[in-house]
């Protein structure tokens, strides 16, 4: 199905400027992942693979950290801005309330006012994790540490980081599909020959014959595996909860009815990233300090936290369903929902307008939270126990948020597609008309 609307979609001229536009800003931030930063040995960050820290990085990223790029921050600074730009107008910032409400105005001081604060996090996050990365690896990653080094390291990958979301907004607005998202789906995908060769030598490399049949086997229900939680991701993505609404208030030729579509996972993959950035804080902290391995306590929580131990399994799913009823509620304001459906003149039948309709949508966001954060969680823990069971290599533990990466970009690409498909034909059917 995907092809062939791809198919119809190359024979639209606008739509193929669209996507070869974005293939060509996807091949740019692609070559730039290939660019070391100066005076940094990208070689030495091996020794690092295992830390789960890296990897949820690198995914974050678009994969631009494997080679500590001057892209190496990616989006991420610009999600963790948004994020907060987002929590600060839920009554928390009276400016930033206020601007919500002003519609493509405000939205357009939202928009800068997340830029800037993207910057300051970028710049910071960049020296810390290149000074993290430094004192965690046996020989160092920076060739020469000393101050002016890491100033120099942290404003070319806040550059880089400017740059990339940069590149994110002229996909969304002139190529297709979301920008961010596009950007982190193509890191993702260029991840897989790795993983997939990471599979092959855990199991076919160094075997002794005798046991490639049951790598076989192994291989082939890891296939089925993962062949099933994707058609279960898919499901459960696309699905939706439709509210019935009535109108009071019509206008000449307006339907007398509606719904108002809810999602069953309405907090999307942000609280998974939430909660693995929870659980690899203490391996953050502790470079930081001179004796960091010495502290009793830092290195206990680090072990408790650990995701890969059934207390820290515990823990990660727990994280997982707390942000996952906080950010179903940061997506969809029960009372701003109640506000707008009674200044639109409509309602949902049988529940009244104002207080009783904000009581029944958060009602009913608790309901979806629950499946949604459930989901997750099975979504999430499923690799991380293949992981131990299997024995495979860790970055094999995040496969689980990357699936739903790419599966809800890939879903949002196809309806952006078709919208595109749908709206040419409604308008060569007008065109044919008038004529």
């Amino acid at each position: 199905m995907f092809f062939k609307l791809l198919k119809d979609a190359f024979k639209v001229k606008n739509v193929r400027k669209k996507i070869l536009f974005t293939i060509f800003i996807i091949f740019v931030f692609r070559l730039g992942t290939t660019i070391t930063v100066p005076s940094i040995n990208a070689r030495n960050l091996d020794q690092l693979r295992d830390l789960p820290f890296l990897n949820m990085l690198n995914l974050v990223s678009g994969n631009a950290l494997k080679n500590f790029s001057v892209f190496s921050m990616g989006v991420s600074p610009y999600i963790t801005a948004s994020i907060i730009v987002q929590l600060l107008q839920m009554d928390i910032y009276p400016k930033f309330v206020e601007w919500g409400k002003q519609g493509e105005v405000g939205r357009r001081k939202l928009n800068q006012a997340t830029r800037y604060i993207s910057v300051v996090f970028a710049f910071i996050q960049s020296i810390g994790i290149t000074y993290s990365f430094d004192r965690l690896s046996s020989v160092g990653i920076v060739k020469s540490p000393s101050p002016s080094t890491f100033l120099l390291i942290g404003a070319i990958m806040t550059a880089g980081s400017v740059i990339v979301t940069w590149l994110g907004d002229q996909i969304t607005d002139k190529g297709f599909g979301n920008g961010v998202s596009m950007i982190i789906f193509a890191g993702i995908i260029s991840s897989i020959p790795d993983s997939l060769t990471s599979i092959y030598e855990d199991f076919f490399v160094n075997v002794r014959s005798s046991q490639l049949t049951q790598s076989y086997i192994i291989v082939g229900l890891l296939v089925l595996a993962v062949l099933g939680i994707i058609f279960f991701t898919t499901f459960v993505q696309q699905a939706e909860y439709k509210i019935p609404i009535q109108y009071t208030k019509l206008a000449q030729g307006a339907p007398t009815s509606s719904y108002l579509p809810l999602k069953v996972n309405p907090a999307g993959v942000i609280p998974v990233i939430f909660a693995s950035s929870i659980t690899t804080i203490p391996s953050t902290i502790i470079p930081f300090f001179e004796n960091g391995r010495d502290i009793p306590w830092l290195v206990k929580l680090q072990e408790i936290l650990n995701f890969q131990s059934p207390t820290g399994m515990l823990i990660y799913a727990v994280l997982i369903v707390l942000f996952s009823f906080f950010y179903t509620f940061v997506q969809v304001n029960p009372e701003k929902t109640a506000e707008n459906l009674q200044k639109n003149g409509s309602y949902i039948p049988s529940v009244r307008p104002g207080r009783e309709t904000e009581q029944y949508m958060s009602s009913l966001l608790k309901k979806l939270a629950t499946v949604g954060s459930v989901f997750l969680a099975f979504i999430s823990l499923t690799p991380i126990a293949a992981q131990q069971i299997f024995e495979l290599s860790s970055g094999i533990a995040l496969g689980g948020t990357s699936l739903l990466i790419l599966i809800s970009t890939g879903i949002e690409s196809m309806k952006q597609l078709e919208g595109y498909l749908l709206k040419r034909k409604y308008v060569g059917f007008m065109n044919t008309d008038v004529n």
